[in-house]
């Protein structure tokens, strides 16, 4: 039995735990924190699983908060005009239903569940030394954790980060009593609020430690208007500064907001991101080599959604690729030939992401314009969420979006299928 380790209990070090423990491989996962100690935490992050990175769940048997969680089937996007209405409003209908679980109680779900099917966990803060020592004990050391020591090993890939500082402040509440949009009372949607000048807003509906929920979510522009939550400590501060910034920016989504309240005392949260890809393999003092994972190698600021669908889909890369290697050692070139496995999937996401950072192109604006009026637009936007490569093709380029909008008028002229996808 070959014996894994994974330093980190996040999407993917925990999706790829488990999935290695169901095919019978020794697996230890080394966490800082407990089970209780996550549950009970502060939240985590914000997070929007989509139907391509469910299904990998579905398919490991893990999704035990399928029937809790609201099921999202809409995606809605709306811009902000200089005199505060509406410039562009609409819905993008999902193929397939997304779902966002608070990650203490995922995470704390599946680490239990781990333990409880014989796997090994050591709670303990990794450092440099003890992977150093372990890479001795195990076939393979996975790191899984974005933060720490163990992270800092892994170097910059200069080629394929272009900043060197966080795109947003981020700021997070998790509320209680959020009404849906009057528009579409009986849609869940996730909402989708570009400011410009600002930043963007999201409304997440959730599942939460005490039941289903929304996600109120700022990224605000650094150092602009909604960039006023450096140094709030207090919840009730930072949920006031919240729906104060939803009033004089987006006031129909804080007209749907005058009975919320926390859902807990550690649901708000806020930080930085500084997007980069980082080189997934690193050399052990000892001359040991350890791999990275998901959001250690790959790490997008949150704008579009990516970061656990990515670390979903760097899980299933991973489990298949150990799995198929069979008893062959894990040298430097299955690492590296493991990453470029899971890049050709990050890419797509990461370029989207960087492309949604900037500010919007005016190609970009014609189509966000164009969703208003053509459904098929608004769909294919809101299936980019799942499937990022689909932006190819239609959205980085002026002529081709151009050109794509021509399609898919004529076709809504002539009755034709003409704004389908493969048309891209």
């Amino acid at each position: 039995m070959r014996s894994v380790l994974i330093v980190g209990a996040g999407q993917a070090g925990l999706q790829l735990a488990l999935g290695l423990q169901a095919r019978g491989y020794g697996v230890t996962v080394m966490t800082h924190r407990t089970a209780d100690e996550i549950r009970t935490g502060r939240v985590l992050s914000t997070q929007v699983m989509f139907a391509g990175a469910l299904a990998h769940e579905r398919r490991l048997g893990i999704d035990f908060w399928r029937q809790q969680a609201p099921g999202i089937t809409d995606l809605g996007v709306s811009v902000t005009a200089p005199d505060g209405t509406r410039a562009v409003d609409w819905l993008g209908r999902l193929e397939g239903a997304a779902q966002s679980v608070d990650q203490r109680v995922k995470m704390a779900g599946w680490l239990e569940t781990f333990a409880e099917r014989g796997g090994k966990v050591v709670v303990h803060a990794a450092a440099v030394s003890d992977l150093d020592y372990f890479s001795r004990a195990y076939d393979l050391v996975l790191v899984a954790a974005g933060r720490g020591e163990p992270a800092a090993m892994f170097g910059r890939d200069p080629d394929r980060s272009p900043y060197r500082a966080p795109q947003r402040a981020l700021a997070v509440c998790y509320v209680h009593g959020l009404r849906p949009r009057p528009e579409h009372p009986d849609t869940r949607a996730l909402h989708c609020n570009l400011v410009p000048g600002v930043g963007e807003f999201f409304a997440i509906p959730a599942l939460t430690t005490s039941g289903p929920c929304d996600i109120l979510f700022w990224e605000a522009l650094p150092d602009g208007p909604a960039d006023v939550f450096t140094g709030v400590r207090d919840p009730r501060q930072h949920l006031r500064l919240t729906l104060d910034l939803m009033r004089c920016h987006v006031p129909w989504e804080h007209a749907r907001a005058s009975e919320v309240e926390l859902t807990d005392a550690g649901g708000t949260l806020t930080g930085h991101v500084t997007p980069v890809v980082r080189h997934p393999v690193a050399e052990l003092p000892s001359g040991g080599l350890v791999l990275g994972v998901g959001d250690v190698v790959v790490a997008n600021d949150p704008v579009t959604g990516q970061g656990a669908n990515n670390a979903a889909r760097c899980a299933a890369v991973h489990l298949e690729r150990i799995i198929a290697h069979g008893d062959r050692p894990f040298d430097r070139a299955w690492m590296q030939g493991t990453f470029d496995r899971y890049w050709a999937l990050a890419a797509p996401a990461t370029k989207w992401t960087h492309a949604m950072l900037a500010p919007s192109p005016d190609h970009v604006l014609e189509l966000l314009r164009a969703a208003g009026e053509l459904q098929p637009v608004a769909d294919r936007f809101a299936g980019g969420f799942d499937e990022p490569a689909d932006f190819e093709g239609w959205f980085y380029d002026a002529a081709s979006a151009r050109a794509y909008l021509a399609r898919v008028r004529e076709a809504a002229e002539t009755g034709t299928a003409g704004g389908a996808p493969a048309a891209g």
